[in-house]
């Protein structure tokens, strides 16, 4: 998009965006308030090779900032609801300016909405026809709240695999933001390859085909994850996919669901857990013991760790205890 001050956002992009979108020209226009004076102004200037400056536009120039912040912020919103928060802090401005602003950073939502979910149907579908049986195939993630003795509402993210029930990450914060999300799932990366002894990167490979299989992280549909930080995160680590559940269907998520009621009900709520240090060392001592010396029933009363260490990556064969299971 456009620099502050240089040059207009480059026509090739928008049409690039506007063409896989399948977007006609005249809503795309009226979608990102752009006059189709201007933009065939600017089609123009592409063909014949010159630079484009943008017109002044001070008003733009002047809210983009607060703009940007709120939509960090408020990363699964769109622009109207960034504008009425604008407003909300009584700053005067248009709807068209603040999703010129956005517009500028990068930072509007997909229009594709319906595409979007159609695609994600048919990512769910395909992904639990068959059930997942190799470690690293399949992560889920989700928030869940824990209140502390002393009044303090915290949230737990653990992440964990779906075949070998394994809880590879557990941190504790006080926001369910994309960047808790994120930091959760950067968390599970550094144990999985501590693990692994290399990149994750590489389990996902096939050693015969060179073929890449991304892991696939399941979420549901709450703010953190539908939010463009996140997106843009998943799409920065050529190993990871990422699917949401469908509406109103936690069982698609099951694994950590049920990970969440068993260190509640398990260890947190047998404790008078007085705050957020404490909660974050006694989810981690779970993590332990549930990795490392709980029988899982699921497994054949193995432990969540015996068996992401035996399993093998998507290049090898399946182990005797798996095929049994």
């Amino acid at each position: 998009m456009a620099k502050k001050g240089g040059a207009l956002p480059a026509y090739e992009e928008l049409e690039r965006l506007r063409s896989e979108g399948a977007v006609p020209v005249r809503r795309f226009l009226a979608r990102l308030g752009i006059p189709s004076s201007t933009w065939y102004h600017w089609r123009a200037a592409h063909l014949r090779g010159r630079a484009v400056r943008r017109w002044p536009a001070p008003v733009v120039d002047a809210v983009e900032e607060a703009a940007a912040e709120q939509a960090h912020r408020w990363s699964a919103w769109g622009h109207r609801k960034i504008w009425a928060m604008l407003r909300a802090d009584r700053v005067r401005v248009s709807r068209s300016s603040v999703l010129r602003a956005l517009a500028r950073r990068g930072l509007l939502l997909p229009v594709r909405y319906q595409a979007e979910r159609r695609q994600l149907a048919v990512a769910r579908r395909a992904l639990f026809v068959e059930a997942p049986t190799r470690r690293n195939r399949v992560w889920q993630t989700d928030f869940t709240e824990y209140e502390t003795s002393r009044g303090g509402t915290w949230r737990l993210s653990p992440v964990g695999d779906y075949a070998t029930k394994l809880c590879l990450a557990i941190p504790v914060s006080g926001t369910t933001g994309a960047r808790d999300a994120i930091a959760a799932v950067e968390a599970a990366i550094d144990a999985a390859e501590r693990l692994l002894g290399h990149p994750l990167l590489e389990d996902c490979v096939d050693r015969e085909t060179g073929e890449l299989s991304p892991l696939t992280i399941v979420t549901d549909n709450g703010p953190a994850y539908k939010s463009t930080d996140f997106l843009r995160f998943i799409a920065s680590r050529p190993e990871l996919a990422h699917v949401r559940t469908r509406h109103h269907a936690p069982e698609t998520n099951g694994v950590v669901e049920r990970f969440n009621q068993t260190v509640k009900y398990e260890h947190l709520y047998r404790l008078e857990i007085a705050d957020v240090i404490e909660l974050a060392d006694e989810a981690e001592a779970f993590r332990e013991v549930y990795n490392e010396v709980r029988p899982h029933e699921a497994l054949g009363f193995e432990t969540p760790m015996g068996r992401y260490l035996a399993h093998p990556g998507p290049h090898l064969s399946e182990p005797e205890s798996v095929q049994e299971s």
